[in-house]
């Protein structure tokens, strides 16, 4: 079995950025030259995950709006009062999305379904410099 490990690098606008990053996992996986194994993809931060959906621009739209719903920028946070740097509700967003996702993969390709891509969602309220790592393993 071989493990191997790979950055993506992305430049990100924050204010839930949602970002299909489904090309970049599979060039990962080429790279490795593996046949079947599983690709764990990782955000080092908190505040941004990682999910899949169906990437069309109504599917990002409502899955933006949830959030904006769900935990609004507006309201007050004890995370904003203790540092005062309002990006308490990215906090609590990425917290309900998670920082990973692992899908399998046969043949060289991943085994998403036919309307399902790996997204990226930045949630901070500033640009960023991100890297995600990817861990492929198998054979």
């Amino acid at each position: 079995m071989s493990v191997q490990t790979y950055p993506i690098r992305l430049s990100t606008n924050g204010q839930t950025e949602v970002r299909d990053i489904t090309a970049a996992v599979q060039e990962v996986i080429d790279r490795s030259q593996l046949a079947a194994g599983t690709a764990t993809v990782f955000c080092p931060s908190s505040t941004s995950g990682l999910t899949t959906i169906e990437y069309e621009p109504g599917c990002v739209a409502d899955l933006r709006r949830m959030f904006a719903e769900l935990l609004p920028s507006t309201r007050e946070y004890a995370h904003n009062a203790a540092w005062d740097d309002g990006n308490g509700h990215s906090h609590l967003r990425a917290a309900l999305l998670g920082p990973s996702l692992t899908v399998p993969f046969t043949g060289g390709r991943m085994t998403l379904g036919t309307w399902q891509q790996i997204i990226y969602v930045d949630f901070d309220i500033r640009p960023r410099q991100r890297e995600l790592i990817v861990q492929v393993m198998g054979e």
